[in-house]
């Protein structure tokens, strides 16, 4: 079947759109691509948003401005489907519709993430599958990652000496283990990826982001508050583990004292560092692994992240022939097929619920 898959991620950047040509099980294809950035008073709208969910009790609920983003980014999703599919000659059989997380706190069984699937369907006029997460999280699982088993079929025949680690790096930096092709992948959440970097350096220039890790290529580490930081319990558990976008934002403000250059450099360390942390809690230590999401644009994370893996290979999804900007956006795209065929989405060894989930609401349009 033909799937269309969409992502905007915690980084808040813009909507990732991708087609994929899957049964759910095997990719025959890895299709187009597209991107719709945020304007920068979209963006706004999205952090406003994000600060006011840290109150929601009810994932029903849109109270202030999460009822205006919810709007903001249905439309703009509807937009990037609308736009891809005017530029290529594609049918698809459905939509996998992340939407936008503004609050994940698995330990209360709360998960949202904002976006109208049913408007969705009814504005594409195609099947959409959205809300992955919440059935996972219901049963007491994590509900993230959701992308290995993506991971997992993507690898398949991969010539890269395993065990083969899978980085994301997006707001949040999440990865997949991958031993044997028989082995069952490992999953969890590692720590920040670029959001607390992207906070620091919006705080203090305006910019959306450190392009490039030029900034913190300019800076020096703060050994001390790494280290404070590291001490954190949740580096200390064993996967899987899930975190909030804004998990360690609080411990980030501790950084205002500091140079914008020495802070982007001290918050980089960080996403590497914990990335570094999990490789003590995995079966065997990776022999490659391939970074994908807007970590691999940071030259500076990158160097960092292979110094601290070594003597695993590091490089990037577009260095074996993925794609490091759209691979979410394929996943959910693989995702909504595996919803299609009541295929399991998560497991016990990727966000730690009991038994293999299917998961997934699907709205028709009418």
């Amino acid at each position: 079947m033909q799937a269309i898959g969409l992502m905007s991620g915690t980084s808040l950047d813009g909507v990732d759109i991708a087609a994929v040509s899957t049964d759910g099980e095997r990719i025959t294809a890895l299709g187009p691509r597209g991107y719709r950035p945020y304007a920068e008073a979209e963006r706004a709208l999205l952090r406003q948003a994000l600060a006011e969910a840290t109150a929601l009790d009810d994932r029903a609920a849109r109270p202030g401005a999460l009822a205006a983003a919810e709007g903001l980014v249905t439309l703009a999703h509807s937009e990037a489907v609308a736009r891809f599919l005017s530029q290529h000659s594609i049918r698809p059989d459905i939509i996998g519709f992340h939407g936008q997380t503004v609050l994940h706190r698995p330990e209360r069984r709360l998960t949202v993430q904002i976006g109208a699937g049913d408007a969705l369907a009814r504005l594409t006029g195609i099947p959409v599958a959205y809300d992955f997460r919440a059935a996972d999280v219901a049963a007491g699982g994590q509900g993230a990652p959701l992308v290995p088993v993506f991971h997992r079929a993507l690898a398949a025949g991969l010539d890269r000496p395993r065990p083969l680690m899978v980085l994301n790096i997006g707001g949040v930096a999440n990865v997949t283990w991958l031993g044997a092709e028989t082995d069952d992948p490992i999953a969890c959440d590692t720590g920040p990826g670029n959001a607390l970097i992207d906070d620091f350096v919006h705080a203090r220039s305006g910019a959306a982001f450190d392009d490039g890790g030029e900034t913190a290529a300019r800076g020096s580490v703060n050994e001390a508050w790494l280290a404070r930081a590291l001490a954190d319990p949740f580096f200390a558990r064993a996967p899987p583990k899930s975190l909030d976008r804004n998990a360690f934002a609080a411990n980030a403000k501790t950084l205002d004292e500091l140079s914008i250059e020495d802070g982007a450099a001290t918050l980089t360390a960080f996403t590497a560092a914990s990335v570094a942390r999990i490789v003590a809690h995995l079966p065997r230590q990776p022999q490659s692994v391939i970074v994908a999401g807007g970590g691999a644009r940071n030259r500076t994370l990158m160097r960092m992240l292979a110094e601290r893996l070594a003597p695993a290979t590091v490089e990037t999804a577009d260095a074996v022939g993925w794609s490091a900007d759209a691979l979410e956006a394929q996943a959910f795209a693989f995702l909504a097929a595996r919803h299609l065929r009541g295929l399991p989405i998560t497991f016990p060894g990727t966000t730690g619920v009991v038994r293999a989930m299917t998961g997934g609401v699907m709205a028709r349009p009418c």
